[in-house]
């Protein structure tokens, strides 16, 4: 499966997704300013696209940063199921 075809699928093949979206999708438990402070702070390592350089432009993340990030944590998951049942 490839997560970024998924991605295209759920956001309209856009390449940059807002971070309100990314945010109400995945990270509910989030505000969309405490995850642009988590990323900024790095605790979320997902790089975040500014459209401008003002600090109250828009924000999203590329399509493709996102889908890495979804897979780097589902192999994540894996593996610590595999060190759970091994």
């Amino acid at each position: 499966m490839n997560t970024a075809f998924l991605l295209m699928a759920q956001y309209g093949a856009k390449a940059i997704i807002p971070i309100e979206d990314v945010c109400r999708d995945y990270f509910s438990h989030l505000s969309p300013t405490k995850l642009v402070q988590k990323i900024g702070a790095g605790e979320i390592p997902i790089p975040l696209v500014r459209m401008e350089d003002s600090q109250k432009c828009a924000k999203g993340v590329h399509l493709v940063d996102l889908a890495q990030y979804l897979d780097a944590r589902a192999e994540a998951a894996r593996k610590e199921l595999n060190a759970l049942i091994s």
